[in-house]
């Protein structure tokens, strides 16, 4: 840049009004984690939380989701401040989103579309591009009605003036749904070339790094493989899988790490990522990543459970790893280890990834459980690999 030019002026990140509503089981300590977390994944949207409000659960309304008292309440509330656009932290339908828009005089988005908007931001292959361009306009094609105003202007036929023509909203949907044709031919090509290295690495044993979002699983991938690997404290900062061959104890190991997991993630993406899931479903093993210090950690363990279940890897061997014990005190490490060992049904180990700490024991347990599944493995036909399903969703 010359003296004489001027630097661009940098944009403020939009201004967001938080409206969470709280599910009826949560403890306080939960639904205060839980908030933290809805105003970590704005921020990791690039956005800045103005102010949070929070709603105990209630039958959603049909036209707005929320009652009419708190739909008055919020727009009295954003009359007093600056706030650019509503996150609503539940499934808003596109008639609610137009009517909660109309009244707020505000763009409303929600918790699905926010995600979304996340993995566009995360994606850096074309692989992962296609597939967060697929579950968008998935996202997006029963929302054209209500996106932009210009579609209920009509063009006229061809050769005739003044003509009946077509909505332009038809012609948005007919090219929304020829790219989705185009998106599913190309992510069927990936999932064609995964199958082809998969079977070229059939000898190797197979570990896959799960867990919840931004619990310290690329920190790990980084520590076991020794490998330059992305570690960024914001949610869903790896989408792509990321694989490396390591030797542990003499055993050669294919080590995959791959997009973490959230409460309500959208069922689209989980189906967009079909390709880059194939790696956790045809797993040996699953190192399970739990962030130790966080009070919802047995809520996070359910809810990748039940994710493992929906894509088809329910039943493959586990072992949880306890992350981040640097984060507690000597008496809570020794209270959640006691109070842990008594109800799990897992193998577990307890460290910390990024000092280093319990890694003998970690490394232990994991070439203890390789040699099992490598007996196992010796002892099976090789027909059908552990977790492998004909559906990715169940």
């Amino acid at each position: 840049m010359t003296l004489d030019e001027k630097p661009l002026p940098e944009q403020k990140p939009l201004r967001f009004f938080v409206v969470r509503i709280e599910e009826p089981a949560e403890s306080p300590e939960e639904a205060e984690e839980n908030l933290a977390e809805l105003c970590f994944l704005v921020e990791s949207a690039g956005y800045q939380v103005g102010a949070t409000q929070a709603y105990g659960w209630r039958r959603p309304d049909p036209a707005t989701y929320l009652t009419k008292g708190r739909v008055e309440e919020i727009k009295s509330r954003l009359s007093q401040g600056t706030y650019d656009a509503v996150l609503v932290d539940a499934p808003v339908s596109p008639v609610q989103v137009r009517n909660l828009e109309k009244a707020w005089e505000k763009p409303v988005l929600d918790r699905e579309g926010l995600i979304l908007q996340i993995f566009a931001r995360n994606a850096r292959t074309a692989q992962a591009k296609a597939q967060v361009e697929l579950a968008q306009l998935e996202y997006e094609l029963p929302r054209l009605t209500h996106r932009w105003t210009h579609l209920s202007r009509e063009r006229g036929g061809i050769g005739l003036r003044g003509g009946g023509g077509e909505q332009q909203i038809e012609i948005d949907r007919r090219k929304i749904r020829q790219r989705l044709a185009r998106l599913r031919r190309l992510l069927a090509e990936y999932q064609k070339q995964a199958a082809i290295r998969r079977e070229r690495r059939e000898s190797l044993l197979r570990v896959s790094l799960v867990g919840y979002t931004n619990v310290g699983k690329s920190t790990l991938m980084r520590l076991l493989s020794k490998a330059p690997v992305l570690v960024e404290n914001r949610l869903f900062a790896t989408l792509d899988t990321t694989s490396r061959k390591i030797v542990l104890d003499g055993l050669p190991i294919l080590l995959s790490d791959t997009v973490g997991f959230i409460r309500k993630l959208p069922p689209n993406l989980l189906e967009a990522f079909h390709t880059t899931l194939e790696e956790v479903r045809e797993a040996d093993l699953l190192l399970l990543v739990v962030d130790a210090s966080s009070p919802n950690y047995l809520q996070q363990i359910r809810i990748v459970e039940r994710t493992l279940e929906k894509i088809g890897a329910g039943n493959i061997p586990i072992l949880i790893v306890m992350n981040k014990i640097d984060c507690l005190s000597p008496d809570a490490l020794d209270l959640l280890e006691k109070s842990w060992q008594a109800q799990t049904r897992y193998p577990t180990v307890f460290l910390s990834a990024t000092h280093k700490v319990g890694l003998d024991a970690f490394y232990q347990t994991l070439t203890a459980l390789l040699r099992e599944v490598q007996r196992h493995r010796q002892n099976t036909l090789p027909t059908h690999r552990p977790g492998q399903s004909d559906n990715l969703l169940q």
